[in-house]
């Protein structure tokens, strides 16, 4: 929608297909591409199951004082044609968590691996694997975001 800061709150959430990569980054496509690879009723589903699942969680997670402002799910059929999530689901590293402080407009302050990401921006490399190796102070702070976020999701500490 026109008018929206980095960070704003979208009316609806969206669902946004992509096909998986031989390596590097998995690769977006449209829905009516995907269709054509699985079929319409395929793409129903998943859509369906992706924002079902999504919205259960994302409404779990606000009670807990974190927005989950991005995820994404990996699916995969079993031999008769079952529809299986698959990989991780609901991870700091394949979601945006917020605090539920947050605030549109600017970068938020997360429990993920964004946190990585920025350090990682600030370095000149070309992106390419092999990655940098990251400084232990770097590794401590994920490592702290990502115990935050189990701690308030889950009332629990590791």
């Amino acid at each position: 929608p026109l008018g929206l800061k980095q960070a704003d709150k979208l009316p609806e959430p969206i669902f946004t297909p992509a096909t998986k990569a031989a390596s590097g980054h998995d690769e977006n496509i449209t829905e009516l591409e995907f269709a054509k690879i699985t079929g319409t009723e395929t793409v129903a589903k998943l859509k369906s199951l992706s924002l079902a699942i999504y919205k259960e969680a994302s409404e779990y997670a606000l009670t807990r004082g974190i927005i989950i402002a991005d995820t994404k799910f990996e699916f995969g059929l079993d031999n008769t044609g079952n529809i299986l999530l698959v990989d991780e689901v609901l991870t700091p590293d394949s979601s945006r968590f917020w605090a539920e402080s947050y605030s549109p407009g600017k970068a938020q302050a997360s429990f993920d691996k964004q946190f990585v990401r920025e350090y990682l921006e600030t370095l000149d490399w070309n992106k390419q694997p092999p990655a940098p190796t990251l400084p232990q102070e770097v590794a401590d702070a994920t490592t702290e975001r990502y115990l935050m976020a189990f701690k308030l999701l889950t009332g629990n500490e590791l």
